[in-house]
């Protein structure tokens, strides 16, 4: 299969049974998203697909030859910060860290989201979205953290969401 993650295109062969996930973690050292329940419930393992949020630990590779997936690492460098990894910095929006490269791709794909227009379950309005605490909340409640560093969260995806 042919896959292109944070834009380095990849010819691999994997098991039809090899998750998304592990294609990004055994097969290419990508090790930012964590598997942590293995069932889709945590979002530790999220990337986006095609600019898309999803769960990478529910999601065969095969599934996705010739996409683009973008994991934690395509998101920034240690030197050049994407926006969401900056202000999870400055707010302490993580503790011990595990769930926190899901938490900033599921954030980005949200973004993404609202930028577009979508409602959510919470969304006052159909067609003019605001993004309210309880919307970033609403739009976040897939992705776990196992520390309750959710107001940090919150405060960064806020900030950036605001700037």
């Amino acid at each position: 299969m042919r896959i292109t993650v944070n834009g380095t295109t990849h010819e691999v062969e994997v098991d039809v049974r090899t998750t998304l996930l592990d294609l990004c973690r055994e097969h290419l050292g990508l090790t930012g998203a964590k598997k942590g329940c293995d069932h889709g419930q945590c979002g530790a393992c999220t990337m986006l697909v095609e600019g898309r949020r999803i769960n990478a630990c529910l999601s065969l590779a095969v599934m996705h030859d010739g996409d683009e997936v973008t994991t934690i690492e395509g998101l920034g460098t240690p030197d050049h910060l994407h926006p969401l990894q900056a202000a999870f910095v400055r707010h302490d929006g993580f503790q011990c860290g595990y769930c926190t490269p899901g938490q900033i791709c599921s954030a980005k794909g949200m973004l993404d989201e609202v930028a577009m227009g979508w409602a959510s379950h919470v969304s006052g309005d159909l067609d003019d979205v605001t993004l309210t605490d309880a919307e970033i909340r609403e739009r976040m409640s897939g992705n776990i953290c196992r520390c309750s560093a959710y107001p940090t969260i919150v405060d960064a995806i806020r900030e950036v969401a605001d700037a």
